[in-house]
């Protein structure tokens, strides 16, 4: 019998993560072409004629809502892809807004700049992040970053053809933006409240700067994140409710 963790992750599969991602933050992994996360970033000329990611979707205009819980506390989250755009390093990123409530109150809010090469990577060139308390007032700031500041360097957020064991990068800002990801499954079907996604892939996600957190993805074609949870170290779930496609 295979063991499981809560979420119907085979067992092995999380162990072996935990093992890959200690050796891409040990400077050794099987990584992605271009992992993110050294030297001085990607070359805006792969940049020149970008392709869309079956996974993680930039058109301007589409949006997603999520729901879920943190403990007993009810969450919403929506992510939208907004028509403005940012120039970092010479690359023009999609700006998408981020904001999670608990009872309709606004308890985090991030911005963030990605852009899809010429191959259909997506990088990730930073955030603006901020969370909140009851009364709306700002707590803090931890991991904003932009690419190209204080030494901070792009990553990926999510490979062209994501592949079982692809590791990369996807944030490079010592002591604030760390994060590290994995490709687990690929093909895999769940139900979730949207309803039923195929052709999913699942990804687990580490970061130095909390090293007893581990966090699964699940992202669907067309769809972005269908299901995200936290597999050590937290008790975070959230699951698709709808998605608006761009106009």
């Amino acid at each position: 019998m295979a063991f499981r963790s809560k979420y119907g992750v085979p067992m092995a599969l999380v162990l072996i993560a935990m093992v890959a991602i200690s050796m891409l933050a040990g400077g050794s992994p099987r990584a992605t072409a271009g992992s993110g996360g050294g030297g001085r970033g990607p070359d805006p000329a792969n940049f020149t004629d970008p392709k869309p990611n079956a996974y993680f979707p930039l058109e301007p205009g589409w949006s997603s809502v999520l729901r879920g819980t943190e403990g007993k506390d009810r969450l919403v989250e929506r992510i939208v892809v907004t028509d403005r755009t940012k120039v970092i390093q010479g690359i023009t990123t999609t700006v998408i807004r981020d904001a999670i409530r608990h009872k309709g109150v606004l308890v985090e809010k991030t911005e963030d700049w990605y852009a899809a090469d010429n191959q259909g990577t997506v990088w990730y060139f930073g955030e603006k992040t901020a969370t909140y308390d009851e009364n709306g007032d700002v707590t803090g700031t931890h991991g904003s970053w932009e690419a190209g500041v204080d030494g901070a360097v792009a990553g990926i957020i999510m490979p062209a053809d994501p592949q079982p064991t692809d590791a990369y990068r996807q944030e490079s800002y010592s002591g604030e933006a760390e994060d590290q990801g994995w490709v687990v499954e690929r093909d895999i079907t769940l139900r979730v409240p949207y309803g039923r996604v195929d052709d999913a892939v699942r990804t687990f996600e580490w970061t130095r700067t909390e090293p007893d957190v581990m966090v699964g993805k699940v992202f669907g074609p067309g769809l972005g994140i269908v299901f995200e949870y936290t597999l050590a170290g937290g008790s975070e779930t959230l699951r698709l409710a709808r998605v608006n496609p761009a106009a």
